[in-house]
């Protein structure tokens, strides 16, 4: 099973970015939590993390039809990222969005996701967790969808 993780814009500053808000785990340290949890579980990932749209919206094209799921954090395009949920809804694999921080606890612009109506479902205010906890649920949904 070949699962996707995508990491939206200025993620890659985890660590150094507001860590009273994001904590002090690197994005570095987050990928390789995934890939510990992933050989745990027994599936591969592909990772990717861009300040740029366009280059997730490119990842999820390129891999419609080779990964059975995804994993991602939208950050700064989950309020404004229309192209990116059109991408998500046109997967014929499920998506769960995450966010370390509660959104909906924050700033009053921020508490709308225009991401979470294409996606299958959000994990959010746990921390670095909320990656593993996502990923933990994606493929327990897969693998229940496989046994169907």
């Amino acid at each position: 099973m070949q699962i996707l993780i995508l990491h939206g814009p200025n993620l890659n500053l985890f660590g150094r970015r507001e860590p009273h808000i994001y904590g002090s785990t690197t994005l570095a340290q987050i990928n390789e939590r995934l890939e510990a949890l992933a050989a745990e579980l027994g599936v591969s990932l592909e990772i990717l993390q861009s300040n740029h749209e366009g280059v997730l919206i490119d990842k999820l094209h390129e891999r419609i039809d080779t990964v059975q799921g995804a994993l991602l954090n939208p950050a700064g395009l989950t309020q404004h990222g229309v192209p990116l949920h059109d991408a998500i809804k046109a997967m014929p694999f499920p998506v769960i969005e995450v966010h370390l921080s509660n959104i909906a606890a924050r700033e009053p612009w921020r508490s709308h996701s225009i991401i979470s109506p294409a996606v299958r479902g959000t994990v959010q205010g746990l921390g670095w967790r909320s990656y593993t906890a996502g990923l933990r649920a994606l493929v327990e949904l897969l693998r229940d969808t496989e046994g169907r």
